[in-house]
């Protein structure tokens, strides 16, 4: 996949050509996000955005459910997808992760993560989301992202 611009404002977010996932979008510079997942990403018609995943068996636990560490770790994807438009070709860190487990996905489940922004505008961006898998609630987050400027 080569880089390209994106409507997603980030220079490095590509587009998946192939399988379950063609036309949607994903950022490939952060290594372990990309072997954790992948995760995807899209703009609804609404304006919102949706990020998804196919749970397999690597994402799985010892008990055969989905770890919850990876459940954590497509929270902090989808933050910053769910910020997408507040972010503005900027950088940002996520200040904090809180987030509630509601519910188990196996392996298959079609993973979901839908939220909104609750307060932006300036430097520090509130978030708040939920995790489905095959539509049932598995986990809930709220986020904060911190916005900064590439250093020269």
């Amino acid at each position: 996949m080569t880089e390209q611009k994106t409507e997603y404002g980030y220079g490095n977010a590509v587009e998946c050509k192939e399988g379950e996932f063609a036309g949607w979008y994903h950022w490939n510079h952060d290594p372990y996000e990309t072997r954790s997942g992948p995760f995807y990403m899209r703009r609804e018609d609404d304006g919102s955005y949706l990020s998804a995943f196919r749970a397999e068996e690597k994402h799985m636990n010892g008990a055969g459910s989905m770890h919850g560490g990876c459940l954590m770790t497509f929270a902090d994807f989808a933050l910053f997808a769910i910020a997408t438009d507040e972010m503005r070709d900027q950088m940002g860190v996520t200040m904090n992760l809180s987030s509630d487990f509601l519910g188990g996905a196996q392996p298959g489940a079609l993973m979901e993560a839908r939220g909104e922004v609750t307060r932006g505008g300036g430097k520090t961006i509130f978030i708040r989301g939920l995790i489905t898998g095959d539509g049932a609630p598995v986990l809930s987050f709220t986020g904060i992202i911190r916005k900064f400027s590439k250093r020269p």
